[in-house]
């Protein structure tokens, strides 16, 4: 990716050769630079993210709400309780038909917080699930997009 970039390849092109969108490519080969500091950011991943992304979707599929807001952020806590969890994933089943599975996690870095995206099978669609951990590990974002 370095030689190609410094060739004057762009991100469209690169995208292209590998069958994925320009962003996909830079999200998985470009060295962001942080704009408040000009330095390079991290890439690094939280470690067990992706598996801790799986369990905390894993829970609402089983309907165990309140494990998982286990490790959520008190910010997180306030605006997610039990209950809207569970409304959530009632209104994705009521688009998509009830739970099937869960694909391979993808855990990527954005700015200062690790995020992983689950690909989940339902019986009438597919969906993405997203958990956003924070630089304290606490989960930061959770969303269920069909």
């Amino acid at each position: 990716m370095d030689r190609a970039r410094a060739a004057g390849h762009s991100w469209r092109e690169i995208g292209d050769v590998l069958g994925t969108t320009r962003q996909a490519a830079f999200q998985r080969f470009g060295h962001p630079v942080d704009p408040r500091t000009g330095t390079p950011m991290s890439t690094k991943t939280a470690p067990g993210a992706a598996e801790r992304a799986v369990a905390i979707v894993a829970f609402p599929a089983e309907g165990r709400w309140e494990e998982a807001r286990g490790d959520f952020s008190a910010r997180m806590s306030e605006a997610l309780d039990a209950g809207r969890l569970a409304g959530a994933w009632a209104r994705m089943a009521s688009l998509v038909g009830g739970y099937e599975g869960m694909g391979e996690p993808f855990a990527h870095r954005v700015a200062d917080h690790t995020v992983v995206e689950i690909p989940l099978r339902f019986e009438a669609g597919e969906a993405t699930g997203r958990v956003v951990f924070d630089e304290d590990g606490k989960v930061a974002g959770l969303w269920l997009r069909p």
